[in-house]
């Protein structure tokens, strides 16, 4: 049997389906690219549609992406330098250095080790140009993953912090049983509780009714 090669883009496609086991938080992944060049803008566009990222969001200048971000975030960035109004190599180091997006800067290869040495601490990912598909399909998948990482740690920091805030209005809740109705520490949090069970509440939201009812 003769053998067969598979093309780039064939490729990338193979390989984003080894991502689909999160392609739900994939999906909610939003992009930035910043380049002027319609080439370039097919091509990450396709690499980033084969790790099923659809949320993309094409800027032409530093300019434009400098004032999008301003109101809008972004989990990965692909900055394709020079841009049409600066270098491009402060912007990627500032915004990784300042924010969660993982960011991809595209050079030409001529500048390739020196941009990269500079970027290096900063956590951008750099990759040379002409682009290789693989090379930055190599690049996207590790941006893709700390990405990931970086929505799980968010998620779980959110969730911790309302178990805090719940914990803390449940208490001040107590204390005002305690100290209204003479209730000890124990049949508070029975009150709470059977109230929360016999009206198919929260915990929470019966502590915030008694904080209402004796806040006055």
């Amino acid at each position: 049997m003769g053998s067969s090669q598979m093309s780039g883009s064939q490729v990338s496609r193979a390989r984003g389906n080894k991502l689909t086991r999160n392609d739900t938080m994939q999906q909610s992944i939003a992009a930035l690219i910043v380049t002027n060049s319609e080439k370039n803008t097919a091509l990450f566009s396709e690499c980033l549609n084969s790790a099923s990222i659809f949320q993309i969001t094409v800027l032409a200048s530093a300019g434009e992406a400098r004032r999008t971000l301003l109101d809008k975030d972004f989990d990965i960035i692909i900055i394709d330098a020079p841009l049409a109004d600066e270098p491009g190599e402060s912007m990627a180091r500032y915004i990784a250095e300042k924010g969660f997006s993982q960011v991809i800067l595209a050079v030409n290869s001529g500048n390739f080790d020196e941009i990269s040495a500079v970027c290096r601490e900063d956590g951008v990912l750099v990759v040379s140009k002409p682009v290789d598909r693989n090379f930055f399909w190599a690049a996207l998948s590790l941006a893709v993953s700390v990405s990931c990482k970086l929505k799980r740690m968010q998620e779980e920091n959110a969730m911790l912090k309302q178990k805090i805030e719940d914990i803390r209005i449940i208490d001040r809740a107590k204390c005002m049983l305690i100290s209204y109705l003479k209730l000890t520490e124990q049949e508070s949090h029975r009150f709470i509780e059977k109230q929360a069970m016999d009206l198919r509440s929260t915990k929470r939201a019966i502590a915030e009714g008694i904080l209402k009812t004796y806040a006055n």
